[in-house]
């Protein structure tokens, strides 16, 4: 497992060495160690190519679409799983189907709708897309976790009196935020690193998100990798930070509800 890890992190160990080299350094001597670690690449890389704005973009985007994912995926794990009503079967296999739905398949149509809505270059035009193609997953994980817990608990808080809303806030929320803290990462990075989207539906450079904005970095006849090295390490870095912190609970979460 060392030696497999080591091919899936020495890229970001060259992406970040690479980042303190100057161009013709990294391409003379591709794999050489960096003579001297000199942050000034990465004060070039944030001021010259806007990436404050950029970020800032970012982390309002992915901050308002995990806490949309979390509250409606939590909210339709609870009915699929403990509450019955007709068409239950129906719907969760739309969300099913969801998971199989490229993202190709369906931009033209929602392209249309946004721009009839004049959604388009605001923050709204990324967040509900990556809401909509983040819950079929979230709401299955969270299902499946909800499944293993006994009936008997809610039971036993429906004869204290508990009705469906304060059920799930005092009940089912809390025990919810092992798998949701799985879910927040994976929809996190997701939106975080998103591009496509981000491409179709912003134009106005002052809502780009960092994915977009690294394309200032190449032209159409030049790339310059020393300034685009260290704004995929600054960008790359937070996101590794707090997945190191965070992973147990992905695992945690992935593996919760495995057995009932």
């Amino acid at each position: 497992m060392i030696v497999l890890s080591c091919f899936y992190f020495y890229p970001i160990v060259w992406l970040i060495l690479s980042s303190f080299r100057e161009n013709n350094k990294i391409f003379s001597t591709p794999f050489a160690l960096p003579e001297t670690i000199n942050l000034q690449n990465w004060s070039k890389a944030w001021n010259i190519g806007n990436m404050s704005t950029y970020a800032k973009n970012s982390i309002i985007v992915t901050i308002l679409t995990v806490i949309g994912i979390l509250l409606f995926a939590s909210l339709a794990a609870f009915a699929f799983s403990k509450l019955r009503f007709r068409g239950s079967s129906l719907l969760m296999l739309m969300f099913v189907f969801g998971l199989f739905m490229p993202l190709q398949s369906f931009f033209i149509a929602q392209s249309y709708i946004f721009e009839q809505l004049n959604l388009k270059d605001s923050y709204w035009a990324l967040i509900i897309p990556y809401i909509g193609t983040g819950l079929p997953l979230a709401v299955i994980l969270l299902k499946a976790y909800l499944d293993s817990v006994p009936r008997e608990l809610m039971e036993a808080a429906r004869m204290d009196g508990c009705g469906d809303w304060l059920l799930y806030r005092k009940i089912i929320f809390p025990l919810l935020i092992p798998s949701m803290a799985t879910v927040g990462i994976f929809s996190a990075l997701n939106s975080w690193n998103e591009l496509l989207l981000a491409m179709l539906y912003i134009q106005n450079d002052a809502l780009k998100t960092i994915p977009v904005g690294l394309l200032a970095f190449s032209s159409r006849y030049m790339t310059d990798y020393k300034l685009l090295f260290s704004a995929l390490a600054i960008i790359t870095l937070p996101m590794i930070i707090v997945y190191i912190f965070f992973h147990r609970y992905i695992v945690a979460g992935l593996t919760e509800g495995a057995l009932k």
